[in-house]
């Protein structure tokens, strides 16, 4: 398959890291932050991490925007769901994120009309279908996602549909990535960064990381060849003193973005005062609420959400995952308590966490082999 076969051959997997192992300082220690969940995934699926040498450090970070949601925001949407005459509609992978009083999907088996939707589009439709109950969107995501929510705004607005609204937690990149490195014991030396949102923001969008933090950041693609290079640009950058954001994924990901799509999220969504991360804390100007004009569409002000502060268990060490100061493995949880079918972190239970890569491929033993599928190709035993 042209751009993914290329990408996944074992010759030029093993070649990009030797060449990685002939670029890296002996003496010293690289600390390698992955923005993106997507990346933390391919990471434990293809073995990566074994093919490094052992004084590269992968630190999995907050990339993931099902991960980072708070259990408070969680409980909010379910009381919202509470209400006989809503239809809470949410992507799939919000339906198993525990809260303090269940799931959306345990919240639907005590009765909820809890729905679970592809896209906001099927949320508007459920909600045309449905003129007499009111459907509010779990809106979700990075800027990846949020255009999409932007475009069903404008197409209800437009439509004149008055029953349908949305509960934001659409959520910005860029603080998170500001908040971590002001952090005063964290410890990056460069990040790969997000393809998919980078498709919308732009490369340029992270000169501040450069500029004011002299970190290099180099944006990758998700198959092994893309991470591979990624580092092996960053270490070349490190080894010569530099700190810039370079393009690795140009097949997909245009340095200026996608304007139009900056365009509608700016037309509808506002940045917070601020919001709260799993893990990191209130993060100021770092979430998104609907505007002004497209108030009458705010699930939160319509229904008058009460914000909740609910810390997550003790003995989950979600935040300590997910600012790359403990490993997926070393939360005494990990595996036990915490598995995918009965997750207590959102970490476990996303697709993209931290905790459900390493747990549903580090049984596997690396095989990469010439022209393997992606089933024999995934692998690694335990994350460095």
């Amino acid at each position: 398959m042209k751009f993914v076969d290329e990408f996944r051959e074992s010759s030029i997997v093993r070649k990009v890291a030797d060449e990685i192992r002939a670029c890296v300082d002996p003496s010293r220690r690289y600390s390698i932050m992955e923005v993106c969940g997507g990346h933390t995934h391919a990471i434990f699926r293809f073995g990566l991490a074994d093919l490094l040498p052992p004084n590269i450090d992968l630190i999995h970070g907050p990339g993931c925007p099902v991960c980072v949601l708070p259990m408070g925001r969680i409980d909010e949407g379910l009381e919202i769901a509470n209400d006989p005459n809503v239809i809470l509609a949410a992507y799939g992978d919000m339906m198993r994120v525990p809260g303090s009083r269940g799931s959306p999907l345990e919240s639907k088996a005590r009765g909820a009309d809890v729905r679970m939707v592809y896209s906001p589009l099927d949320a508007l439709r459920l909600a045309e279908s449905n003129p007499e109950r009111r459907v509010v969107f779990f809106a979700i995501g990075f800027e990846t996602t949020t255009p999409a929510t932007a475009l069903t705004l404008l197409r209800a607005r437009e439509r004149g549909i008055s029953n349908f609204f949305v509960f934001s937690n659409h959520i910005l990149v860029n603080p998170a990535i500001r908040a971590l490195l002001e952090m005063p014991d964290m410890r990056i030396d460069a990040f790969i960064g997000p393809g998919h949102v980078t498709t919308v923001i732009g490369c340029e969008s992270y000169r501040f990381i450069a500029r004011d933090h002299h970190r290099p950041l180099v944006v990758a693609g998700f198959e092994p060849v893309d991470v591979l290079q990624s580092i092996l640009m960053i270490l070349r950058q490190l080894h010569e003193g530099r700190a810039e954001i370079e393009n690795q994924y140009t097949r997909a990901v245009p340095w200026e973005g996608n304007p139009a799509a900056r365009g509608a999220i700016d037309l509808v969504f506002e940045p917070r005062e601020s919001f709260e991360w799993r893990g990191l804390g209130a993060i100021p100007a770092s979430g998104l609420q609907l505007r002004d004009e497209f108030g009458a569409f705010d699930a939160e002000r319509h229904f008058g959400v009460t914000r909740r502060a609910v810390a997550d268990p003790a003995e989950a060490r979600c935040g300590d995952v997910l600012k790359g100061a403990l490993k997926p493995h070393e939360c005494p949880l990990f595996g036990k308590g915490c598995t995918p079918e009965r997750p207590i972190g959102a970490l476990m239970v996303s697709s993209e966490g931290a905790c459900a890569a390493q747990y549903n491929y580090a049984h596997l033993k690396t095989t990469l082999t010439v022209g393997a599928s992606d089933r024999d190709v995934a692998t690694p035993s335990v994350d460095r």
